[in-house]
């Protein structure tokens, strides 16, 4: 894939961050998704590519989806897969709260974890601890090792988790190791990316979430020499059915970072659609709109930070 696909894929997630935005605080959840995913779609079908999604958002809370197996791009260019969460936190955008993001994963033809979108059970940091955490350890040793990696105590860490009924016995578990919590409504992805920048002050994100979102963080984290493991947690029997029509069939196997986003080359791209941590939401200005976008790319390693102003008469 060239350099320059990054360019393209940023305009794709400032359009669908541009729509959604406008919907802020309006309570209207099915109308903010309906119009970030209209807007990624029309932006995806001007790049020249051929694009097919593998990881589709939508199923879970029936929203509108850019499905699995939707053919994007112009139909020339590079076979590539594609990961997509047009809305990361349409509950966010409707109530006006933090860290709702535009989302998408690109990697060659193959490379994508191709998970169904039922729950993850999921744990994330930064490169600091790359390859000292186990998803199926205790919680106190897996925080004993991120703490000995970032040369703090165990006290000083900040643990981002999603504020579910799932997760109460997880998050005493926490708490009674000393730690600190930082309970989370939606949007995951920002949490696990979160981890790998040390001004948003979070060190691990631990719980369950969506796949697909997981698919997403994880290769957020390739590019930032993170680190990222996963568990497939099929609910009914539907979601064990479509499991093994994808072919899935160790569904308590450990998903590694290289499992989930193979080979070397691999963009993630966000923009922020509500203010967060990380990235400023969507702020308009009379005839035009400011975008804060993260451009990464696992293999360069680059991350860019990009400030968009768009004119939203042209």
């Amino acid at each position: 894939m060239d350099r320059n696909f990054s360019l393209e894929l940023v305009r794709v997630t400032e359009t669908a961050a541009i729509a959604a935005a406008r919907w802020l605080g309006k309570g209207k959840k099915d109308e903010v998704d309906e119009a970030a995913t209209q807007g990624m779609r029309d932006m995806f079908n001007t790049i020249h590519m051929k694009g097919t999604v593998v990881i589709g958002e939508g199923e879970m809370d029936e929203a509108p989806m850019l499905y699995i197996g939707e053919q994007l791009g112009t139909g020339d260019g590079p076979e590539v897969d594609i990961a997509v969460d047009p809305l990361e936190g349409t509950n966010i955008v409707a109530a006006g709260t933090w860290n709702a993001l535009a989302t998408i994963a690109i990697a060659e033809r193959g490379n994508l974890l191709h998970a169904p979108d039922m729950y993850m059970e999921k744990i994330a940091v930064g490169p600091e601890a790359a390859g000292k955490i186990d998803i199926n350890a205790p919680v106190i040793e897996n925080l004993s090792a991120v703490a000995k990696a970032k040369h703090k105590n165990i006290e000083d860490l900040v643990v981002a988790i999603l504020n579910r009924e799932r997760h109460e016995k997880m998050i005493q578990e926490i708490r009674d190791a000393g730690a600190r919590v930082k309970l989370i409504q939606d949007g995951d992805v920002a949490a696990a990316i979160n981890t790998a920048f040390e001004k948003t002050g979070v060190d691990i994100m631990l719980g369950s979430g969506g796949a697909p979102e997981g698919v997403l963080a994880a290769t957020a984290l390739k590019s930032l020499g993170g680190d990222f493991q996963g568990k497939l947690l099929p609910q009914t029997e539907e979601e064990w059915i479509r499991l093994g029509n994808m072919g899935i069939q160790e569904v308590n196997r450990v998903l590694m970072l290289e499992d989930i986003v193979k080979g070397e080359d691999a963009f993630f791209v966000a923009t922020g659609v509500t203010d967060g941590e990380l990235l400023k939401g969507v702020q308009y200005n009379g005839s035009f709109a400011t975008t804060h976008s993260v451009v990464m790319r696992a293999k360069t390693g680059t991350v860019r930070f990009i400030e968009g102003q768009h004119s939203l008469k042209k």
